[in-house]
């Protein structure tokens, strides 16, 4: 494994399915059948080939693995790839989600099929360089194409509103990402490489730290995205097709919070030490505010939407805690997130797919007869509540132990976001499943077929399984973890011992 470019491999397979895909016409059902049994096997074969990374990957070591360089530009830009342990969770995340987005269009999507299939393949590879890319330009090219796409899916396929949604969604994004290419701009004057391992180890001036700082914030925190600049996320959720919707909660929004720990933490300590602070209060008021939001919600996908951008405040809470625990806590709640949100956009889009509506008021007793389906709807609400035994439990207490280390007040203020968490989503549960059975168009809807199974039941188990058993997440980042933590102290020391003589 040592000479193959599985990392290139993995990252550009999809692109393959691409190439045959086009080869393929779709002005029939045969053709279209065919176009979406590439698509899945493309995204199967690509998963596969993705578990060799966390196989090949040395949990002992700290540093990038699996490195791939080949020169491009005489400026010093390369192409470079690479894993650490952080990455290489979300490239097996990315990879996983996808098979399940298909085998979810699979009905749903009758329109252009062929150009929805090229449009989340090119995603998948996009996605995919976010998490590999170890050049600062390289990194930027892929975060921001993987808004093209996304903004096809959303403007074509979406619902009523939906080319609000995804000029909203697009322009929002653009404009926190100038910012960012602006200071990576600066950041190459001022070290004169665009190679992030090596620009990890550059020392930033304390003056500049605030201003790169704050570009990359105006980008990453549009991603997230963090309270006040959520307002894009419920409208791009409400308009999404459901597969779009799963690939925005769960990737999409990881890539803000995987940005924070590649670039902001590492290269601008000093700065991240003076801001922390106000990402504490951010986060706080993200919690609070929009699960209380959720509470007043009528569309299911608009009050998962909200519960997403209060589970993401526990992510920047746990990072800009700045220890070991804050941050291992905030990588499992990404990962945890991505699972569960994902799960329960998907559950939404199995009863959408039948009754054609999202409003909570539309149905009531699904229980009588759609056991199957009430059963996991009703595992994936209590790990969005964060029930011990579950994996959002394990992520959620890993972040609170975090901030109550760093700050006991913002700890105290973000665990009323648990008892909140609950109250809209044991409301959302008991409207759409409990009760009696009486509207007749809800009487008629069947459960779980053999495709909705296929896509539920993997997000159940692991769901469970990384709640009782998250050690194999922990054992992949410890080290990664370990030795941020360990740099950023130590800088935030020399920082404050320079300013002390």
């Amino acid at each position: 494994m040592t000479d193959w470019p599985i990392l290139s491999t993995v990252t550009f397979l999809p692109l393959v399915g691409v190439l045959l895909i086009l080869l393929i016409g779709d002005d029939n059902e045969n053709g279209r059948r065919n176009i979406r049994s590439i698509t899945l096997l493309t995204t199967v074969v690509t998963f596969v080939v993705s578990l060799f990374v966390w196989i090949g990957f040395d949990n002992s070591q700290a540093g990038f693995q699996m490195i791939e360089k080949h020169g491009w530009l005489d400026s010093g830009i390369s192409y470079h790839m690479g894993v650490d342990g952080i990455s290489m969770l979300f490239v097996i995340l990315t990879t996983f989600l996808m098979p399940l987005c298909i085998l979810a269009s699979w009905v749903s999507i009758q329109k252009s099929v062929k150009a929805y299939m090229v449009s989340f393949l090119l995603l998948e590879t996009l996605m995919i360089g976010v998490f590999c890319a170890l050049d600062i330009v390289l990194f930027y090219v892929f975060f921001e194409a993987g808004l093209i796409p996304m903004f096809i899916i959303i403007g074509v396929w979406g619902g009523k509103r939906r080319v609000y949604a995804s000029f909203k969604f697009f322009l929002y994004t653009l404009l926190g990402s100038v910012l960012m290419l602006l200071a990576i701009m600066a950041m190459f004057w001022q070290s004169g490489t665009t190679d992030i391992p090596t620009l990890l180890t550059h020392a930033f001036p304390a003056s500049m730290q605030t201003w790169l700082w704050l570009a990359f914030f105006a980008s990453f925190a549009v991603k997230m995205p963090m309270w006040p600049v959520h307002t894009w996320l419920p409208d791009a959720h409400v308009e999404a097709p459901t597969a779009g919707s799963v690939i925005l909660a769960g990737i999409l929004l990881k890539m803000g919070g995987y940005g924070f720990l590649r670039f902001s933490l590492p290269m601008f300590p000093i700065a991240s030490e003076m801001f922390a602070p106000m990402v504490f209060a951010l986060s706080v008021v993200a919690i609070i505010y929009t699960s209380l939001v959720a509470l007043m919600q009528e569309d299911m996908k608009k009050l998962i939407a909200y519960s997403s951008v209060a589970h993401m405040g526990y992510v920047t809470m746990g990072i800009f805690a700045m220890n070991a625990e804050g941050i291992q806590g905030a990588i499992f709640q990404m990962l945890s997130h991505g699972l569960v949100s994902s799960a329960l956009f998907l559950c939404v889009g199995v009863i959408y797919d039948r009754l054609h509506t999202r409003e909570i008021d539309a149905y009531g007793g699904l229980v009588n007869n759609m056991p199957k389906y009430a059963v996991a709807f009703l595992i994936f609400t209590m790990a969005n509540v964060g029930l011990p035994g579950t994996s959002g439990f394990v992520g959620e207490f890993l972040t609170l132990l975090g901030a109550f280390k760093a700050n006991t007040w913002v700890a105290f203020f973000a665990t009323t976001g648990v008892i909140l968490s609950a109250a809209y989503a044991l409301w959302l549960y008991r409207r759409v499943v409990f009760g009696t059975l009486t509207k007749d168009s809800v009487k008629s809807m069947l459960d779980l077929s053999g495709r909705e199974k296929a896509i539920l039941y993997p997000l159940v188990v692991l769901t469970i399984f990384f709640g009782v058993y998250p050690a194999p997440v922990f054992d992949a980042t410890a080290q990664s973890v370990k030795a941020l933590v360990t740099n950023v102290t130590a800088s935030i020391n020399a920082a404050q011992t320079a300013a002390a003589n």
